[in-house]
């Protein structure tokens, strides 16, 4: 068995620049660089757990995305600077829900994002992948995060619904 799982809590990635060709024609970045920011700054959590690239060549599994739900709360323009956190909401034998929150380097919040992430096997059929139990050892690296991010206090953007509210 190996060593457990060591990390930050919650996991923060690295420095991340906002660029030119992302920008839209109302001059700031358009929506859908927000998701890539986020699954980018995933990877080193997703990695932690010994569930990324390495793992995906290895074993033919993966992680995909089942459903992501992301709060644009202010702008960000060309160049900016920005980190996101990581962390683990919950989990069980096939999936994560994880939330992250996305901050310029001034340190004011962007943006958040919380996603149903599935792990899935590749190799039933390539238009079809089927979702499949973590290993024993992975389950246990997951759970380890889980009671160390299950510490972090609850933000009012986890949860949150889409619709208009009316008054």
């Amino acid at each position: 068995m190996s060593d457990p799982v060591h990390f930050d809590t919650p996991i923060i990635s690295q420095l991340m620049t906002v660029e030119d060709a992302w920008i839209d024609y109302n001059d700031h970045l358009n929506m859908a660089y927000y998701n890539v920011l986020f699954d980018r700054a995933s990877d080193t959590a997703i990695d932690i757990l010994k569930l990324g690239e390495a793992y995906r060549q290895a074993e033919d599994k993966t992680l995909v995305t089942a459903e992501a739900h992301v709060t644009y709360l202010r702008e960000l323009k060309a160049g900016a600077e920005v980190r996101a956190s990581f962390r683990l909401l919950d989990a069980d034998a096939k999936s994560l829900h994880i939330y992250q929150e996305l901050f310029h380097s001034d340190g004011w919040l962007s943006a958040t994002s919380e996603s149903l992430l599935l792990h899935v096997d590749l190799t039933a059929a390539r238009d079809t992948p089927r979702v499949v139990r973590f290993s024993e050892q992975v389950t246990g690296d997951i759970q380890t995060m889980l009671r160390y991010h299950r510490t972090l206090p609850r933000t009012k953007h986890i949860g949150k619904v889409i619709g208009i509210q009316r008054r």
